[in-house]
């Protein structure tokens, strides 16, 4: 059934795939100690049949030779530029890499159809960006776009690994419309970004979209330094989207069930409670929070009946 329903979306997108060459986009792509796969990640964005307009990759706090190669793509290719960027070093996901992001997001200007937030640990298929264009160019309500990621698995092989919903795009490689870029008033600073992205876009009347013929090699797996410390910031971040109690429980039950981890429930909502303590200010307003609370509420009943 899947395979039939992707068949259709291609046949879909095939009008839109005619007329690309003015789609311009930027890419930006956050790095911190990435030496290990920087260059496979910016080969692959450089061989793009359609190319990118400009790149930004910002070098966060690395201590290793991820500068050294930032500038040494940079000499080479008039449209990358790097940015070297001090703050923590210590890898929590959310707030640190979209700090990083908008470091590198103050250098663009408005020129664009699209913008990209890139992980410096994935490989594209040379026509990714031709692909997420002509999804865009297919119809204005769709304002995140993406493929799916495989990972290298206990045997070397690369096999997908999405652990959510399938219309999830994963925070390794979104890409977005410029209105709905414009209309969310960017990414949050927070962990969990990538989950209220897709709960905004929805707000403001756009659609995330997946295709699964975009297989997208993440070299470095999910959650591999994800620590307890991340998840208490994955359950502050639940808080901060004004998710509530019982849906922050859900979640957290979910997250546990899949990663077999029963910790994750006790961090998860250790989190929430100190968000809530100190009362940290929410991420989204109460308007929207009531919609995104309506909207995952529809989701967990539509799974149980």
């Amino acid at each position: 059934m899947r395979n039939e329903l992707e068949l259709h979306k291609n046949e879909a997108l095939q009008p839109a795939m005619q007329s690309l060459t003015a789609m311009k986009y930027y890419i930006i792509m956050p790095a911190h100690n990435e030496e290990i796969f920087l260059s496979q990640a910016l080969d692959s964005v450089i061989t793009q049949s359609l190319p990118p307009k400009k790149v930004v990759v910002v070098n966060d706090h690395s201590t290793d030779d991820t500068a050294k190669i930032i500038d040494e793509y940079a000499s080479l290719h008039p449209f990358i530029k790097g940015i070297h960027s001090l703050s923590s070093d210590e890898h929590l996901p959310g707030s640190k890499v979209i700090a990083a992001f908008n470091k590198g997001l103050s250098l663009l200007d408005d020129d664009y159809d699209f913008i990209v937030k890139l992980d410096a640990d994935v490989v594209l298929p040379s026509h990714y960006f031709k692909k997420i264009a002509a999804i865009f160019k297919s119809s204005t309500n769709i304002g995140i776009a993406g493929g799916f990621a495989y990972e290298k698995n206990s045997d070397g092989e690369w096999a997908l690994n999405h652990p959510m919903d399938n219309d999830h795009v994963r925070g390794a490689f979104k890409s977005y419309s410029k209105a709905c870029f414009k209309a969310m008033g960017g990414l949050r600073t927070a962990m969990g970004w990538d989950t209220v992205d897709e709960l905004l876009a929805q707000y403001y009347g756009f659609k995330p979209y997946t295709d699964a013929t975009l297989n997208v090699k993440h070299q470095r797996p999910i959650g591999a330094a994800y620590n307890s410390k991340a998840r208490r910031s994955q359950g502050k971040a639940m808080y901060l989207m004004r998710y509530g109690l019982i849906i922050s429980l859900i979640a957290s039950l979910k997250m546990a069930w899949k990663n077999r981890k029963l910790k994750i429930i006790q961090d998860n909502l250790l989190g929430y409670w100190e968000a809530k303590r100190e009362e940290i200010p929410f991420v989204v307003t109460q308007k929207e929070g009531h919609y995104i609370r309506n909207l995952r509420w529809n989701r967990i009943l539509k799974k149980l009946f």
